[in-house]
């Protein structure tokens, strides 16, 4: 009931569709159960008295109800697949949504198959449900209401016999429902892991063949689909079990009916018709007992799958975004005392300050770990402080509209990740605002035109998953233009160049220097090369900043700086 009532929010905006669904039903039971009866009639009265004019008259009736039948299923069950699909797609754009506006510490501790299943199959049952399940359950309750109301009207005892097996059906489908519910929930549970695992390991399937790891990834894919195998046949198991006996209870439900029927059509209490239409009434009042047992089945999947949904589209891992400050922003960063932790009693920085005029270019140098990129991390809010605040021209950050903080904030990433589709799209990420022009301006000042003018189609040319057919450089420069093309206020380079070859990162290095003019920048760099013309540095190492100065001011300092320009000179000597 819980989730039928989460799920009724998303019926609302439908209901005049809903309620005609449901008359739609309510028709189609009717039209289903009048013909037995109708049969019965002609039989006793028509056949029995040879009245052949009235016979033509009633089959003509019976027809225009069997079309009126076929017609009147055919608009319900497309209404009905309708409204479901109506309904997941809403849900399933919703989620997305939701997801899309998650901290990335969600994802940091999420596996991404989780949300796949989550996203996709997991809506995929619940589909099955909304198109169905709901609908076919009310149809089902409300046709075997009818089947036993005009039971009862043309013969009560003959309808006490037929149904007296009934409590045996209904114990046996209690049983059933309530042990296929523990599978299914396994079912979900292994379709969940099945594709984690799938969906990770042929992500990270070069490191898998790199390390020579195929065999022993290979079993454990068995044992996890072995584990969803099981889980599955469990199921059919309890199926297996069930169908056979309702057949068996139909059976004697029909040989109770035939036997004390027969004896009362031999001593001339009942027709003929009669003993007729109870045996179709019986052969459809078992149908839709069975049917609402697997429909059953089929909403305790999508009471499962729609749990899982829900409590991920009610999670609270969104960020907050009460900022309403819409401006143009000049470039000044300053933290104030800001101390951060990716768990909130384990600090990565602490009580770190600094201040980043308009047009300045700051570096940041350190150890592997010590807390650099996490500083840029926080510039954008893909994670929000625990202690102090971050101001942009002097407003806090939580206080800028997101979209607008983030559009005017150009981040390059060391590692660079280009989706399955054209150049221009995986640069413009599909605005429609973005010229070509734009792209090929971007692309001149980063070297990166040459390149791009010998593949085939140029902008349309079609980049495989994660760019799989480019080089290092090449995906590093058409995140440069990525960033570049949107005129950025404020540029982060998180070591941008570092898997560059030599004259690719003269080509870029030069174009930075271009593109920096006039424009906040912050640098990660472990290359020390690549930093010594900052107007500022800082020396992080375990979360705090140890030194500060220019490159001259830092080796004078005869400190961590020093230490790290002499190890690295030597190297590059």
């Amino acid at each position: 009931m819980e989730v039928t009532s989460k799920l009724a929010r998303y019926i609302k905006p439908y209901r005049g569709f809903f309620i005609l669904e449901i008359a739609l039903t309510i028709l189609v039971a009717l039209l289903a159960t009048i013909k037995p009866f109708i049969i019965q009639h002609i039989i006793d009265n028509e056949i029995a008295n040879k009245d052949l004019p009235g016979l033509y008259l009633i089959i003509a009736l019976l027809m225009v109800i069997l079309v009126a039948h076929v017609i009147v299923s055919y608009a319900n069950t497309y209404l009905a697949d309708w409204l479901g699909q109506s309904i997941i797609r809403d849900i399933r754009i919703k989620l997305y949504a939701h997801i899309m506006r998650f901290r990335l510490s969600f994802f940091d501790k999420t596996p991404i198959g989780r949300l796949v299943t989550r996203n996709i199959s997991d809506i995929e049952t619940l589909s099955n449900f909304t198109s169905e399940g709901l609908a076919g359950i009310l149809g089902d309750l409300l046709q075997l209401s009818l089947i036993v109301g005009f039971m009862l009207y043309i013969n009560w005892k003959l309808t006490l016999i037929s149904l007296c097996v009934l409590p045996f059906l209904l114990i046996s489908t209690y049983v059933f429902k309530e042990s296929i519910k523990g599978s299914f929930n396994m079912v979900r549970v292994a379709v969940s892991n099945l594709n984690t695992f799938v969906q990770e390991h042929i992500t990270g399937m070069a490191v898998v063949q790199i390390f020579n790891s195929e065999e022993r990834e290979y079993k454990k894919f068995e044992s996890i689909n072995k584990e969803h195998r099981d889980a599955n046949l469990k199921s059919v198991h309890y199926y297996s079990i069930y169908f056979p006996i309702a057949e068996i209870i139909s059976a004697v439900s029909l040989g109770l009916l035939v036997w004390y029927g027969s004896k009362q059509v031999l001593s001339s209490e009942i027709e003929l018709g009669v003993i007729t239409s109870f045996i179709m009434y019986i052969y459809m009042f078992f149908r839709p007992i069975r049917m609402i047992a697997d429909r059953f089945n089929t909403l305790q999947l999508a009471v499962i799958s729609a749990d899982r949904i829900f409590k991920l589209l009610e999670d609270d891992e969104e960020i907050a975004e009460n900022g309403t400050v819409q401006k143009d922003i000049k470039g000044e960063v300053t933290f104030d005392h800001v101390s951060f932790g990716y768990e909130p009693d384990r600090f990565v920085l602490k009580d770190i300050s600094f201040t980043v005029k308009q047009g300045q270019t700051y570096a940041l140098v350190g150890p592997t770990g010590a807390g650099k990129s996490s500083v840029i991390n926080l510039i954008s809010r893909l994670y929000d402080i625990q202690k102090g605040s971050i101001l942009i021209d002097g407003v806090n950050v939580r206080d800028y509209e997101l979209s607008n903080l983030r559009a005017q904030i150009g981040t390059v990433l060391q590692d660079v990740f280009l989706f399955s589709d054209s150049i221009r799209n995986n640069i413009t990420l599909h605005n429609p605002d973005m010229t070509d022009e734009q792209i090929w301006r971007a692309a001149e000042l980063v070297g990166a035109a040459p390149f791009i003018r010998q593949l085939h189609g140029q902008l349309d040319y079609k980049v495989m998953e994660r760019g799989g057919t480019l080089s290092v450089g090449q995906r590093q420069l058409i995140s440069f233009i990525r960033t570049l093309v949107y005129d950025p206020k404020i540029i982060i380079l998180d070591e941008a160049t570092s898997s560059i070859d030599g004259e690719t990162e003269e080509l870029i290095q030069e174009a930075i220097l271009k593109l920096m003019k006039g424009r906040t920048a912050i640098v990660i760099a472990h290359r020390l090369s690549t930093v010594q013309h900052a107007d500022n540095i800082l020396v992080i190492e375990k979360g705090e900043i140890k030194e500060r100065g220019n490159h001259k001011e830092l080796i004078k300092l005869g400190g961590i700086y020093a230490q790290m320009a002499t190890v690295q000179f030597k190297v590059e000597v």
